[in-house]
């Protein structure tokens, strides 16, 4: 009995609901438009003139509504697949997963997921997220490409939010956002930090230039060190590349010398995928230090300083065993 009345009398703990488990939330509240009204009002003179202007170059208007969420005006077109390109800053065509995409639609024989595409003002019809879906229509030799043209020119500049298609991985998503700052800096050079949405991270920009001049360049071992220590600059974006470009000369040179002490550690008999993360983590002079940040040209220099006093006879085996970084590369 005194058990039982134990196990009734026990509460549970703050914001959880009986037995531990979290309490319901509530439902967000409604917003957006309804069904009905997504193709109900007045379509304004921009937006019919985008649809008249696609009409001229080839396409085809098959519908003009607002979306569901906030209300923009799109317009539901097919266009001439020939006339449909990449965003000139995203990542390189896949040739293996444009194989498997055409694949899967010649199977269905339907084209089921229109893209997103912006015209831009020389008649181009940009798309951020379909390279490979156009790469695949164009394997299989379609005439037409239905999209949804967005008249705000600047969703072109959300790549990384939209590309949903193929999964990126580090080097992808960084060589993406270099192209695209590289691009706005010659159209848009507003100060960096009024991007960070665009470019989703700085470490991004600075990665992306170290792969632009070493492609095999291990980002995924130096990229936890620049979330640490990497921060959007406040200079306009020509003078921030030119300083970009300075951090990823650094960069590369720490790479260099990091490479040097994985040698010297094969030489004593180490051999791990995971050398080089073993040793930029001996030499973060962060890594044990939980949720601290630094500045980038310090941190760098105190990595210089540490591998220089780096002395691979010192090292055991069982401390590799605790390295659990990516592999190099």
């Amino acid at each position: 009995m005194a058990d039982a009345k134990k196990k009734t009398s026990r509460k549970s703990a703050p914001g959880q609901g009986a037995r531990g488990r979290q309490p319901e939330q509530a439902p967000p509240a409604p917003r957006g438009l309804a069904a009905g009204r997504l193709g109900t009002a007045t379509v304004p003179a921009a937006v019919t003139r985008l649809a008249e202007t696609l009409e001229t170059d080839g396409g085809s208007v098959l519908a003009v509504y607002r979306d569901p969420l906030g209300s923009h005006w799109q317009i539901l077109a097919a266009l001439p697949v020939e006339r449909v390109t990449p965003t000139p800053f995203q990542r390189d065509l896949s040739a293996p997963h444009v194989s498997r995409l055409a694949s899967a639609i010649d199977q269905l024989d339907r084209f089921l997921d229109p893209v997103i595409v912006v015209r831009t003002e020389d008649g181009q019809y940009w798309t951020p997220n379909g390279h490979h879906r156009v790469g695949a229509m164009r394997k299989l030799g379609a005439r037409a490409i239905t999209a949804l043209v967005v008249p705000d020119v600047r969703v072109a500049y959300r790549i990384l939010a939209l590309n949903t298609e193929k999964a990126h991985n580090l080097r992808e998503r960084a060589l993406e956002v270099i192209r695209l700052a590289q691009g706005l800096a010659e159209t848009d050079p507003r100060p960096e930090h009024e991007f960070a949405t665009e470019f989703e991270e700085p470490g991004l920009l600075t990665l992306g230039l170290c792969y632009q001049q070493e492609v095999r360049f291990p980002g995924s071992v130096y990229h936890p060190v620049l979330k640490r220590i990497d921060k959007f600059l406040d200079a306009r974006l020509p003078k921030a590349l030119a300083t970009r470009e300075e951090r990823a000369v650094r960069l590369l040179q720490l790479d260099e010398a990091v490479n040097g002490l994985v040698a010297d550690l094969r030489e004593r008999g180490f051999e791990s995928p995971y050398l080089k993360a073993f040793v930029v983590a001996r030499i973060n002079p962060l890594q044990f230090k939980r949720g601290a940040e630094g500045e980038f040209d310090e941190t760098l220099a105190k990595m210089f300083v540490a591998a220089r006093r780096f002395d691979a006879a010192r090292v055991r085996v069982d401390e590799l065993t605790r390295v659990e970084s990516p592999p190099e590369g």
